[in-house]
């Protein structure tokens, strides 16, 4: 769990600064996604700033939908660069195992990395065709082997450890990622509920609070993914991340990166 790591959001006016330590418990209830002084507050978020609810939902929907969408063949470079690790440019650093592991092992052998989708490709059987199935925003470099024990899992506290888990844990039906970025997992399935609404030829992706999803287009664990959300802000990593997809990829961002208050604005 994240007994030493807890730090809360407060949806209220915050310097770039503040965003990265974190301050007080969020309130109970959404309220207004406040102002702030985030780089892109006035210009790409500038039609969501002072909603809340569905109407904030809405909003970064239209925000975030306009993207370059990459071939699943292409996801491979671009991960090399997305998730490089900041201690060894010729590394990736994997999602759930926390590993460091050579750019070159991709594939998709044992000893390899691959491409894991964090929102369950068949959680909606969006496949890998350029949409979805290749959004960099859910796509993460993982051991093989580890990529196939998480699965199709909703997310969710508790479990077992296992080979290369680098303390993550799973049980029958979920899988709950190591404390580093339970955030990180969140606002992936947060952002992917927001961009694919079921407005084009992908289905609606929504969060529910259930663990037994199957081949719904729905995801869980929602309650646990606000507190992992709240628990472990962005940082410096998730942020690079952010920004490399928008400037030289995709050209839109994770809403809540920039934002983590916004999950309780919206949920």
């Amino acid at each position: 769990m994240l007994a030493t790591r807890i730090r809360r959001w407060k949806p209220v006016a915050l310097t770039t600064a503040a965003v990265l330590v974190g301050l007080a418990t969020p309130a109970l209830t959404a309220t207004s996604a406040a102002a702030t002084t985030t780089a892109y507050d006035s210009t790409y978020y500038k039609s969501a700033i002072g909603k809340t609810g569905t109407g904030l939902k809405s909003a970064l929907h239209t925000i975030i939908t306009p993207q370059t969408k990459l071939s699943y063949s292409a996801v491979w470079e671009a991960l090399k660069a997305t998730d490089q690790d900041p201690n060894n440019s010729n590394n990736v650093k994997l999602l759930y195992s926390g590993i460091s592991r050579s750019k070159s092992l991709n594939g998709g052998d044992t000893g390899d990395w691959n491409r894991e989708h964090v929102w369950a490709q068949s959680h909606g059987d969006f496949g890998t065709s350029a949409g979805p199935g290749t959004d960099l925003h859910h796509l993460r470099p993982e051991d093989v082997q580890v990529n196939s024990i998480r699965g199709n899992k909703d997310f969710d506290n508790g479990g077992s450890s296992f080979t290369n888990s680098g303390g993550s844990l799973t049980d029958s039906n979920s899988f709950e990622p190591r404390d580093a970025v339970k955030g990180d997992v969140a606002r992936m399935i947060l952002y992917m509920a927001v961009r694919y609404e079921g407005d084009d030829s992908w289905p609606d992706l929504e969060p529910n609070d259930a663990v037994t999803n199957g081949s719904v287009p729905l995801h869980g664990r929602l309650s646990v993914l606000k507190q992992w959300n709240d628990e472990d802000p962005p940082d410096a990593f998730e942020e690079r991340r952010n920004q490399l997809i928008y400037d030289t990829y995709q050209k839109n961002r994770n809403p809540f990166i920039d934002h983590p208050e916004w999950v309780e604005a919206i949920w």
